[in-house]
């Protein structure tokens, strides 16, 4: 029997990447690619076949959207790129959407012609409101556009059980086509490296301990409660921080002066506003003393897993999928936020949500014996429940129930 042909449609794919959602389609394909016919459309310049592996980028003309008001742009060159998508011809039996930027190219293909359509739910928008700051009205647009797909999908991935019982909540859609398959690592790539020459080239100093953060400056990530927990510290922890990528330049200012007075009154404080190679994540993961994950909202959280594959322990928050990647007391410390239950699901005490993160990364920095169990711990439980092969292997199936539907 011939394996299903699929076509994924992505915002992101290396090199033109921000996110978990990028890294899970880069991965899932290369898996996917092993085991049948795989096409990428995405919305870079790729061109790439190698193998059963085709990735194609389709950039958007600016030009069209020169006279449109800022925050529509993104949201409009969502709709066009989905549009090349569709106009391309299509040769697969699945089309399996990747974040709410793909999925108009989602609907067109099952509507034109007639495949079954796929959705794996990185994030929800009516869990992310503080969009609306980066997006205006484009923001209604963006949730019309996941609701209207979700609710006409033939299958729904989420990738943490939290995630499908929130789609299941608020969205009209069918219980029994929501299947959970979580985010997979390559424990091969994610491994614990020493590299201190590479430390010492962004300013961090290998004979500190210090904390990580990894992640982009969107209030979801919550790393203004990082921020506010660090006068907690013990005073000899250096902190490092790669977050680039701010959703709006209002978000940036805030967060570069905060940061910028946290480095006048205390030594170590290292901020990385840029995505620096892979090769550098890792070395970073592997020689933190903690990784702290402060997301206010994460459907899967991914990070954690890269810093667990390199024997990191892990301060998270409790929120999400995250408590079904951290194992609390053994991988890692989880930090109840105290959110909200109604928008913007903030925490209702945002200065005890920063003093117990820090409490919870003291523990961890007073006692190394500590750490490096949890670490050992982390490394061990990501080989045993988190492998691409066995994501893969796992999608592939839902494909196939699809394709006998």
């Amino acid at each position: 029997m011939l394996e299903p042909r699929v076509l994924l449609l992505t915002n992101e794919y290396p090199p033109n990447f921000y996110g978990g959602a990028g890294v899970h389609v880069e991965y899932l394909s290369r898996e996917l690619a092993k085991l049948t016919s795989v096409e990428v459309r995405t919305f870079g310049t790729e061109d790439l076949q190698q193998g059963n592996l085709r990735v194609q980028g389709f950039p958007a003309d600016n030009r069209l959207f020169a006279a449109a008001p800022a925050p529509f742009v993104s949201p409009l060159k969502a709709l066009h790129t989905c549009l090349s998508f569709a106009g391309a011809e299509i040769n697969a039996d699945i089309v399996h959407c990747h974040t709410w930027y793909t999925h108009f190219g989602g609907i067109l293909a099952k509507m034109l012609y007639h495949l079954p359509l796929v959705v794996t739910v990185h994030s929800l928008e009516p869990l992310r409101p503080w969009k609306r700051e980066q997006l205006g009205r484009g923001y209604d647009l963006s949730s019309w556009v996941e609701r209207t797909t979700l609710e006409m999908a033939d299958a729904i991935i989420a990738v943490s059980r939290s995630t499908a019982l929130d789609i299941e909540r608020l969205f009209h859609v069918d219980p029994a086509t929501i299947a959970v398959i979580p985010n997979g690592l390559d424990t091969d790539e994610y491994a614990p490296v020493t590299d201190a020459d590479c430390l010492r080239s962004y300013g961090i100093d290998p004979t500190r301990p210090y904390v990580l953060f990894v992640g982009r400056m969107t209030w979801q990530k919550g790393l203004r409660h990082l921020l506010n927990a660090v006068p907690h510290l013990l005073p000899d922890v250096q902190v490092v921080l790669c977050a680039g990528a701010a959703d709006t330049p209002e978000m940036a200012q805030e967060l570069e002066a905060t940061v910028r007075r946290l480095q006048q009154q205390r030594p170590g404080v290292i901020w990385i506003p840029a995505m620096v190679p892979r090769r550098t994540t890792i070395a970073f993961y592997s020689h933190a003393a903690v990784f702290c994950c402060p997301s206010i909202y994460e459907p899967f959280g991914l990070i954690n897993l890269e810093a667990m594959a390199c024997e990191t322990p892990v301060v998270a928050s409790a929120v999400g999928g995250i408590p079904e990647v951290v194992v609390d007391g053994e991988t890692g410390f989880l930090v109840d936020p105290g959110l909200s239950p109604t928008p913007p699901y903030e925490p209702r005490d945002a200065q005890q949500f920063a003093r117990d993160l820090a409490a919870a990364m003291n523990r961890l920095l007073s006692d190394a014996a500590l750490r490096s169990y949890m670490g050992q711990k982390g490394r061990l439980h990501v080989e045993r429940h988190f492998s691409w092969r066995a994501v893969a292997r796992r999608t592939l199936e839902l494909y196939r129930r699809l394709g006998q539907g």
